[in-house]
């Protein structure tokens, strides 16, 4: 058992803030490393920043109403939709200053679905996760872990319970749904 895990384990039954206070020191470097690994992925010249990302998304998680988290992939999969949430706000908000909001749908490289995005970009790709939020959970939660969290494959399986190959599968499946959706 990771020491995530134990610590949400021996803190069930405690306020959200009491959880985060025990965690946050623990999970802190993991938590920037995911933020960065979100950022790599927008503009160079974002004005959010690892840390600040890291924060609003601490506050997020402090503030939510869903039920404590089971484990340490449970914590940190919610930390990533978190951080994505941020991202997305940030994107919209940043459409409707300077962008008049107007969205607008772009290719993706079908060899690297996770390359830099624009704004819209962005906000097409976000459009279309939701809808393969409906369509397929599984593969949705692939895309979630492997992308916006940035699993391999092996870390993704063990998280969903799922068979590396089961992942691939999915994974392959999921980028092939996004990409012909974001041509359309």
């Amino acid at each position: 058992m990771s020491e995530i895990t134990q610590i949400l384990a021996d803190m069930r039954g405690v306020s959200r803030k009491e959880v985060m206070e025990h965690l946050v020191p623990v999970v802190y470097d993991e938590l920037r490393d995911l933020a960065r690994a979100h950022l790599r992925h927008e503009r160079p010249d974002h004005s959010l920043q690892a840390t600040a990302l890291v924060h609003e998304a601490y506050l997020r998680l402090l503030g939510g109403d869903q039920p404590p988290w089971n484990d340490r992939m449970h914590f940190f999969r919610a930390a990533a939709q978190a951080m994505r949430r941020i991202l997305i706000e940030h994107a919209r908000k940043r459409g409707r200053i300077k962008r008049g909001g107007r969205r607008v749908r772009v290719q993706l490289s079908s060899a690297n679905l996770a390359s830099e995005h624009d704004l819209e970009e962005l906000l097409a790709l976000d459009d279309a996760f939701r809808r393969l939020e409906e369509q397929d959970g599984t593969a949705a939660d692939v895309v979630r872990l492997r992308f916006f969290a940035g699993l391999s494959v092996e870390e993704t399986a063990k998280a969903l319970e799922l068979s590396e190959r089961t992942v691939k599968r999915e994974w392959a499946f999921a980028r092939a749904w996004l990409y012909r959706t974001l041509q359309g």
